[in-house]
């Protein structure tokens, strides 16, 4: 006797009528998994069914508003500051950083190109430190986030990390989350709240691929991200395990993940040098 399907327990009606938010092509297919890196059922894990839950989170709630339409990098921004829309912020943030690490990756990593490679030795001393400081912050962080290469105003390069949903952007780094996005503390009197909505202390102007910072918070980073590495535990331990007695585990992943960056991305995400005929 065949049963009648039953909706998904919390897809609200309204994701079927609004679905302005979708899962976004990679630019390579892996069908077959990240070679070298994922699975295919780790892949599935943490791209395909990771993404379209963050995805359906954010249809569900900005669905009907002005941001609907609105991409979640620039969801992220809006509500960073807002306490009362912590679960927005979560939703788009962790969409955006998602799409950003896979966007990353290639199947058939192809060289470092050149421009890039003394950009990143003259930040780091050498492309061997930099491969050993991503992975060793990466296998070092106690919890869940994503380690970022950043670039500042003066083409320098640095590590920086972020925790669960954080963002990298300097719209983003003077967010006062007092409220979880599953409760509500009743402790954060209305003040406060006021304050965590008001305005950002300073402006800093907009250039070439930093158009979108429009705002800085006191003693925030002004860096643009240019490549990632997602350290969820859905993400590693599929493939990886929790590494006890030094094998395997996230640093292993992470080991895998230097492998697999596409390079020339990253080197789109930095954009071109000035007065050296770009990259």
């Amino acid at each position: 006797m065949l049963r009648p399907s039953i909706p998904r327990i919390g897809r609200s009606l309204n994701t079927f009528r609004r679905s302005l938010h979708h899962v976004p092509l990679l630019p390579h297919n892996f069908q077959n998994g990240v070679p070298g890196l994922l699975s295919p059922a780790a892949f599935d894990i943490s791209w395909t069914q990771y993404q379209s839950l963050m995805v359906e989170k954010l249809n569900v709630l900005t669905a009907g508003g002005e941001w609907e339409s609105r991409t979640p990098k620039e969801i992220l921004l809006k509500y960073a500051r807002d306490p009362n829309s912590a679960p927005i912020f979560n939703y788009a943030s962790m969409a955006h950083n998602n799409a950003f690490f896979f966007n990353c990756l290639s199947p058939k990593p192809a060289a470092m190109p050149k421009i890039l490679k003394e950009e990143l030795t003259a930040s780091f001393s050498s492309i061997e430190t930099l491969k050993q400081e991503f992975i060793v912050t990466a296998s070092s962080m106690f919890g869940p986030g994503f380690v970022w290469l950043v670039m500042g105003r003066d083409r320098r390069f640095s590590l920086l990390t972020t925790y669960l949903a954080g963002s990298p952007y300097p719209g983003a780094h003077y967010r006062k989350q007092n409220v979880d996005m599953n409760t509500e503390d009743k402790s954060v009197s209305e003040h406060m709240r006021r304050i965590n909505r008001g305005p950002p202390a300073n402006s800093v102007g907009a250039f070439g691929a930093y158009s979108g910072n429009q705002s800085l918070a006191p003693g925030a980073a002004d860096v643009l991200p240019v490549l990632c590495i997602n350290t969820w535990e859905h993400v590693y331990l599929p493939d990886y395990g929790v590494g006890a007695f030094g094998g395997g585990g996230k640093k292993a992943y992470a080991e895998s993940w230097w492998n697999a960056i596409d390079w020339d991305v990253v080197a789109n995400n930095a954009g071109p040098s000035p007065g050296r005929g770009g990259i």
